[in-house]
């Protein structure tokens, strides 16, 4: 089309469409319907560390800032704001969960994540705990739901202890919190010694 101008996003342009947009809490994404604007070259690596460019994104506060901004479709991941909305790679889950805080015990137990980000989320049935176990190695990936339907992937020294706060409920060997009780292995698979 002639006379109109393609602009290509950046992050830098996405910043400061987000500090325009000043909210308390984290702004309203999934109200906000601004056209696709194409594919941005960021990423976030497995182990939660941000990319823009193949670098790695050294200002903790501009990933808090992008992570606000973080909406999921789907598969698909996207930084959204009132007036675009771009797609970006999530190699396994957007945050990663580096410790937790547990109260009470057995079922009256709450397990409170704290992520790379410095997010916060009780797990519960609003916040649930799943494990997806590899194929062919049966090695665990553990995740908890910290916001939208946006996960963090628990790291293995958490995934560790929270072993130990484990519990047989119903078959299975798994953890409560908030009331409710996330399987993470059928009992009957747990070797003779756990």
């Amino acid at each position: 089309m002639s006379g109109q101008k393609t602009v290509t996003p950046t992050a830098s342009g996405l910043a400061a469409s987000v500090n325009a947009v000043k909210t308390r809490g984290l702004p309203p994404v999934d109200s906000w319907n601004p056209p696709f604007c194409g594919d941005i070259d960021m990423h976030i690596a497995r182990d939660g560390t941000w990319f823009y460019e193949g670098t790695p994104i050294g200002r903790p506060g501009l990933v808090k800032l992008f992570s606000t901004i973080l909406l999921r479709e789907g598969d698909n991941y996207f930084l959204v704001t009132p007036v675009e909305k771009v797609g970006i790679t999530v190699e396994d889950a957007p945050f990663v969960a580096v410790d937790f805080d547990s109260s009470g015990t057995g079922k009256d137990q709450v397990l409170t994540f704290t992520t790379n980000l410095g997010d916060a989320s009780e797990a519960g049935p609003a916040a649930p705990i799943r494990v997806e176990r590899d194929p062919e190695t049966g090695e665990p990936a553990p995740y908890v739901l910290i916001r939208r339907n946006l996960e963090a992937l628990i790291d293995r020294k958490s995934f560790y202890r929270l072993v130990e706060l484990g519990a047989h409920h119903d078959g299975w060997f798994g953890l409560w919190s908030g009331g409710e009780f996330f399987g993470i292995i059928p009992s009957d698979e747990l070797p003779e010694d756990a």
